[in-house]
Formats: structure tokens, C-alpha cells, sequence
């Protein structure tokens, strides 16, 4: 295979690696094993325009990229739909996606296994034709993105800390938004703190990313209470996989969503892969199956699923 490697040399881990060392092991490996390897190392600034040339190439059969979340939903964008594998290099702070694709976190691992490793299609979900590959929400979630903006922080424990912060300042004022939501065409009004969709459904028993990236349907979560302290207790069900258990949870599988929202104040009110952007009067969420090809370890439990829709 041809593969052109990103590395965002500003994005999560990498920032302290020594991308000598990296650039060197990826050509090593990836050369044992029969491929053709490009590397580049740009900014953060200078990713997305990198992303969209390789993108637009025909000559490549995978695009993989190095660095946090936004990274690699951009780089999943670019490639979605086209002949061009995406392979992910896990240097974010949590790698939710990486973690859906069991892809190893340690770099020198990931490079090994993915060397190796076999393409397959997977899902894709988009929000008004716009793609994500883990999470679109609104409510809490934005309003902790923006406070976490405030603080500064210039590594993976630092930016820990900082969304910590930001959770605990978001619950001493907790935002409500009110919707008209329609799921597969049941239509219903709501005012929550929170109403996140994610790309495939949550698994169980840890950190919320999907167990199988081809599993075939949106995930729809909505938070039922206004209480400060039920909200903050999902919060943490939620992020140790607990969330079945949490009677404040709407959970719901879906093959498309549609969001109204009726606000005037829409700029940065959604978040999509961890990035803030405006909330528009109408979102439309849906689920394309197969829409994106990876590139992933040949022993992923996942390879042997077939679609469930």
C-alpha cells in the first residue's frame, strides 16, 4: 500500500515526542512489511489544508494521521466516501475513537499494529452533511468546551485537568436548551441540560466510545433531570461506562435524528468530535454504513461482525 503519514506535531502527545524517533519507526515498519511511506510533520494550523491535499490525491491508498480528536475528524471527513483508507496514530488526550477501533494507545504499538493491519469499511455519522466519527452534542457538553477554553494547559494531564475544571464550574450553572427532537420520526419537545448522539452505540463498562464501529445505528442519549446533583452524578456513571444503570438517561438507538432547536444564540451551542461550532435551527443527524474505510489490526474482535441494521 501507499501511505502518506501527518503527524500534527502540536496536537496531544506529540507535542513531547521525539518525532525523529516516530518518523523513523513508522518508515521501519511500515517498509518491513511491503508499504510505501510519505511523511510529513506540520502544525496545528497547517493540518486541515494538509489533510485536504492528500485527500484529493489518487495515488494513496491510506491517509494516516497523528494527533488529537479534531485531527482525526477531519482527517476522517476528508477521506469519507473516497478509495483512501484513514489509519489513526492515538496521540489525544482520551482517543475515544482509537479505543472503538482497538487500535493500541502506546505509539510504538499502534505503528506495529497497524503495519500490520487489514482495511475495513466502518461507519460514519454526519450532522447537516457534515461528518463525526464519535460524538455530536449539545448543552453540557459545549458549555464545558468553552470553559475549558479558558484555561490554559500545554499537555494530556494539563488538558485533564482543565476539562475537569470546566466540568465542575459547567454544574454551578447548569445550561438548559429546549428542543424538538424526532427520532426515526417520533417526534417529542424537550428542555435538558444535555442530548448527545454518537456513532454507533456506547459500550459498556468504560470510557463511552462504541465497541463496534460497524455496528449499524446512531446512539441517542438524553439527559432527564434538572438537579445539579443527578446531572453531575450521570456525568460520572456515564464516563465509567455505568450509564445503563442511571434512571436520569434516555437511551435509544436510531438511524437518523433531527434536532429543532428555537434559540437565538446559536455560535459555539454544539459540539461535534470535541470541537465547538454553531447550533443550527435544524439538525439533521444520520448514519452512513460502511461510509468510511480504516485501517486497523488485523486482530480487531470487531472484524468478524456483521451489520446489524
Amino acid at each position: 500500500m501507499d501511505v502518506h503519514v501527518i503527524l500534527n506535531r502540536t496536537g496531544g502527545t506529540l507535542r513531547t515526542t521525539n518525532l525523529d524517533l516516530l518518523t523513523a519507526l513508522i518508515r521501519d515498519e511500515f517498509t518491513l512489511h511491503g508499504h510505501r511511506v510519505e511523511i510529513e510533520v506540520v502544525d496545528g494550523h497547517d493540518i486541515a489544508h494538509a489533510i485536504g491535499q492528500v485527500a484529493a490525491r489518487t495515488d494513496i491508498d491510506v491517509l494516516m494521521v497523528g494527533g488529537g480528536d479534531g485531527t482525526v475528524s477531519c482527517a476522517a471527513g476528508a477521506v469519507a466516501g473516497t478509495d483512501i483508507a484513514l489509519a489513526i496514530l492515538p496521540a489525544g488526550t482520551m482517543n475515544l475513537y482509537a479505543r472503538t477501533l482497538q487500535i493500541p494507545l502506546e505509539l510504538a504499538a499502534a505503528v506495529n499494529a497497524l503495519a500490520s493491519g487489514i482495511v475495513v469499511d466502518v461507519d460514519i455519522a454526519m450532522v447537516n452533511d457534515k461528518p463525526f466519527v464519535h460524538q455530536f452534542a449539545v448543552g453540557v457538553h459545549a458549555r464545558m468546551v468553552r470553559m475549558r477554553e479558558k484555561f490554559d494547559y500545554a499537555s494530556r494531564v494539563g488538558k485533564m485537568w482543565a476539562s475537569t475544571k470546566a466540568v465542575m464550574m459547567t454544574l454551578q450553572s447548569l445550561p438548559l436548551v429546549r428542543l424538538d427532537v424526532e427520532i426515526d420520526g417520533k417526534l417529542e419537545k424537550i428542555e435538558t441540560p444535555a442530548v448527545a448522539v454518537s456513532n454507533n452505540m456506547y459500550g459498556d463498562g468504560h470510557l463511552p466510545f462504541a465497541d463496534n464501529p460497524k455496528g449499524g445505528a446512531l446512539g441517542v442519549y438524553i439527559c432527564r433531570t434538572k438537579d445539579r446533583a443527578e446531572v453531575a452524578r450521570l456525568a460520572f456513571d456515564v464516563w465509567r461506562g455505568r450509564w445503563k444503570e442511571n434512571p436520569s438517561l434516555t437511551v435509544l438507538k436510531a438511524q437518523q435524528v433531527e434536532l429543532y432547536y428555537p434559540g437565538i444564540a446559536r455560535d459555539r451551542r454544539a459540539v461535534r468530535d470535541g470541537e465547538l461550532e454553531s447550533l443550527e435551527p435544524k439538525s439533521v443527524v444520520s448514519i452512513r454504513h460502511g461510509g468510511l474505510k480504516v485501517l486497523v489490526p488485523d486482530e480487531a474482535s470487531y472484524l468478524s461482525v456483521s451489520y446489524t441494521h
